[in-house]
């Protein structure tokens, strides 16, 4: 719903109604991923997808629907063998949508505004929605803040508001987007605890570049592209110049291992090591293979790698961080120039990510969209 953040504070401000369908869960292959939304004011214009055009027209009128009643409601598709004519997607995927209608008297809809005032730009935050359990809940809204703080409720006791905020922290802090039961008491199926679907926005996660080389000015716009705060580091200031990496959201000039141990990473933080040169290698792995950040990659040569191991272990690198190292670095696309190389390295940290194999899809049974995946990377 994020997305569609520019239009639906027009329409806020404009003091229209409307009613806004959102994906919150998918099983199988679906066109449109958790978070995903389609809105509809009472004039019937529409704004956004929830499945790339399959199911449109059914979402299109139960938001109709949910602006006559004014009530939530939940509503599951998928493919259908049994009836050609029937509502589904060709893909073969389920999504389940939740409508929620947005009154002038909602209570959800003061929530909206400030969280379409904030989130979008950059400010940390998450939506929890009451996609399931008792009736009189269904649709209403929480927005959580990272410190536990939140705005709106759940119509039920201050008891359960708590219980849910904490819940959507808990996935808030992690950077994700799912579902969660929550509220007192320890039965996950006892009455009055609600499912929320949590969506999360968080600044986004950052690839730092070490080596100001020509792989690294291709790798930045890559990285740029995939939505990564994008940091290029080198110890030569002749190289680290803005004019030469004008895509980088940070060009820094400094020892590599120097600035690691100072600057943030987090769950989701990417380092590429293009550096090549052990004196810069070295203690920079040292440093980057004791965090808990999502991917280390190392560029080199596999006889540049097996003396990189070397002068790592006799650092007093262990064999459980070295197993943690990407080196060399990239998937096996055959790449060559720059971009090409660049391509393969991204190709990597998406498959690290999202547990891909980095297999032609030709040659795979599984489903292609697995689920438990959660929206993008650098979200």
């Amino acid at each position: 719903m994020l997305d569609l953040a520019d239009d639906l504070r027009r329409w806020l401000e404009e003091g229209r109604e409307f009613a806004v369908a959102t994906v919150v869960s998918v099983g199988g292959s679906a066109p449109r991923g958790p978070g995903a939304a389609l809105a509809v004011d009472r004039a019937g214009t529409v704004i956004g997808s929830v499945s790339g055009g399959c199911v449109e027209g059914a979402v299109y009128d139960l938001c109709q629907e949910a602006l006559g009643d004014g009530r939530a409601r939940t509503e599951r598709f998928g493919y259908s063998d049994e009836d050609a004519f029937a509502v589904g997607l060709t893909c073969g995927g389920t999504i389940e949508v939740l409508v929620t209608p947005v009154g002038a008297g909602s209570p959800v809809r003061p929530v909206l505004r400030s969280a379409l005032a904030d989130l979008p730009r950059g400010g940390p935050g998450a939506l929890a929605w009451v996609t399931d359990g008792p009736a009189d809940l269904l649709g209403r809204v929480l927005l959580v803040r990272p410190d536990g703080t939140y705005e709106g409720g759940l119509g039920g006791a201050a008891e359960l508001d708590r219980a849910a905020a904490a819940a959507a922290r808990d996935l808030l802090v992690a950077g994700s987007t799912g579902t969660v039961t929550a509220g007192p008491g320890t039965d996950a199926y006892c009455a009055g605890r609600p499912t929320l679907f949590v969506q999360s926005s968080v600044p986004p996660a950052r690839m730092i570049v070490f080596g100001a080389i020509d792989f690294a000015a291709a790798l930045v716009r890559v990285g740029a592209f995939l939505g990564y705060h994008v940091t290029v580091c080198d110890a030569r200031p002749v190289f680290a110049t803005r004019a030469r990496f004008p895509e980088a959201d940070e060009v820094v000039v400094d020892w590599p291992h120097r600035y690691l141990r100072t600057t943030p990473t987090d769950a989701r933080t990417v380092l590429c090591v293009l550096t090549h040169d052990a004196k810069f290698d070295v203690p920079l792995l040292e440093v980057a293979l004791g965090l808990p950040v999502a991917y280390v990659g190392a560029m080199g040569s596999r006889r540049t790698h097996t003396d990189r191991l070397r002068r790592l272990r006799d650092a007093g690198v262990g064999e459980r961080e070295l197993s943690r190292l990407r080196s060399p670095i990239g998937l096996d696309l055959g790449a060559r120039t720059p971009e090409e190389t660049a391509l393969s390295i991204a190709a990597e940290i998406v498959a690290t990510r999202h547990g891909g194999t980095g297999a032609p899809l030709a040659t795979t049974t599984a489903p292609i969209h697995r689920e438990g995946r959660t929206a993008s990377a650098a979200a």
